[in-house]
């Protein structure tokens, strides 16, 4: 990543590692070029090695001489760097194809199944747009879209807005690294081209969607524990995708999965790493997963709501300005301070050091009849019996069972033989 960048308004060289940007005379100039590249002029600020030669690495490989400015966070420390923007900025006409199918082809899924769909609907103030808007029985469910590059900020604003507007934002991607997931409620399909799309052949949700699975973790689990790799004698509880549960399941179809979010049977959760909170998965479940997850976590463990990224302190290292382009030298660029996550905490994996007693079943204890007089008679008359009685015992008073008159049984408390 550089070190700065050519404002190309100012026709000056600004340094990123210092905290004036090497113009002590603007005091301003950090939150102008800070903004959102959809709030500024996309040509604002240029690569150094593009301005002093006219052409940079970056352009070599299908991307753009402009940059935007990113906060860049390795082992806690957080620094200004610049970033190439893409060549486009528009879709392709092949993602434009896509996105048109899949739009399509949701709002067929949900007119098959009785509900209403609409395609590129407008919130009544007219601040959201949803690719395809959705209403059922559990509320509406916003559908995004997305083929082409987004950034995460955008997807966490428009999905703020829509659920402000009481919409549920489900996003699509073909993308398994696009900033949207985690992000938002979100599902990944595979990448078929526009005529596979709008046909009827079936598509299936490849991420987004898991199984809880709970297991003891004793030597003879089917599982190895996720924690040493052979047993530790816990309760382990994990989202898992349907192809690694046990036993395995079936893999969400997208035309489903339109009816059944807008239903309610499968719903949108956002699952917080058990030792670390604020990280959190969002994934989509069955109804029935979501209360067992519930069950186990228990009402009085609540699910906090990961809080926005807190805005980390800014380390300004007073390097000497570097004007090669570092383009495809390190990528490890953040735009937010979550932490990274391993395949664990990804899963939503909790562990207790014992099944919590909450989710011990109670068994049922036996009905007992309520049968009067009358319906003992007919009972005896249809099967050709004494009548039987219910009485207390008259040695120690426990009830005891007896028929018609004449015929003994002994209290099972006392042992007393009675007629």
């Amino acid at each position: 990543m550089a070190n700065g960048v050519w404002h190309t308004g100012y026709h000056i060289k600004i340094e990123l590692t210092h905290a004036d940007l090497g113009h002590p005379d603007r005091p301003g100039l950090l939150d102008e070029i800070a903004v959102p590249i959809e709030r500024r002029d996309r040509e604002l600020l240029q690569c150094l090695q593009h301005h002093d030669t006219g052409i940079c690495r970056a352009e070599e490989e299908d991307r753009s001489p402009w940059m935007t400015i990113r906060r860049r966070t390795v082992d806690g420390v957080t620094t200004l760097v610049a970033a190439h923007l893409p060549v486009r900025t528009k879709p392709t006409a092949d993602e434009t194809d896509k996105h048109k199918a899949l739009k399509e082809r949701i709002a067929r899924a949900a007119h098959r199944q009785g509900l209403s769909a609409q395609i590129e609907a407008r919130s009544t103030d007219g601040k959201v747009r949803n690719d395809v808007l959705v209403s059922g029985s559990a509320g509406r469910v916003g559908w995004e879209v997305q083929y082409s590059p987004i950034t995460a900020s955008t997807v966490r604003r428009r999905s703020t807005a829509a659920a402000d507007r009481g919409i549920m934002p489900l996003w699509v991607t073909n993308d398994d690294r696009a900033a949207l997931i985690d992000r938002a409620p979100w599902v990944r399909v595979d990448d078929w081209p526009w005529r596979d799309i709008a046909s009827e052949r079936t598509m299936l949700v490849r991420g987004g969607v898991r199984h809880l699975q709970d297991w003891a973790c004793t030597p003879a689990a089917q599982r190895p524990c996720p924690l040493n790799g052979t047993s530790c004698g816990g309760l382990h509880v994990a989202w898992t995708l349907p192809a690694l549960c046990l036993p395995p399941k079936p893999h969400t179809q997208v035309d489903a999965l339109v009816a059944a979010s807008a239903e309610g049977d499968y719903v949108p959760m956002k699952i917080p790493a058990q030792h670390y909170p604020r990280a959190s998965t969002r994934l989509w479940a069955p109804t029935a997963d979501r209360d067992r997850w519930r069950n186990i976590i228990g009402e009085d463990e609540p699910l906090p709501d990961a809080d926005p990224p807190a805005e980390a302190g800014l380390t300004f290292t007073e390097e000497d300005l570097d004007s090669t382009c570092r383009y495809g030298e390190d990528t490890r660029v953040f735009d937010d301070r979550r932490p990274r996550r391993d395949h664990a905490d990804a899963s939503g994996l909790h562990t207790f050091p014992e099944v919590p007693q909450r989710i011990f079943r109670i068994p049922r204890q036996p009905q007992r009849l309520n049968v009067g007089p009358e319906q003992r008679a007919e009972a005896a008359q249809r099967y050709g019996c004494p009548i039987w009685h219910v009485g207390p015992c008259a040695g120690c008073g426990a009830p005891i069972h007896r028929y018609g008159p004449g015929s003994a049984h002994a209290c099972a408390a006392c042992s007393q033989r009675v007629r």
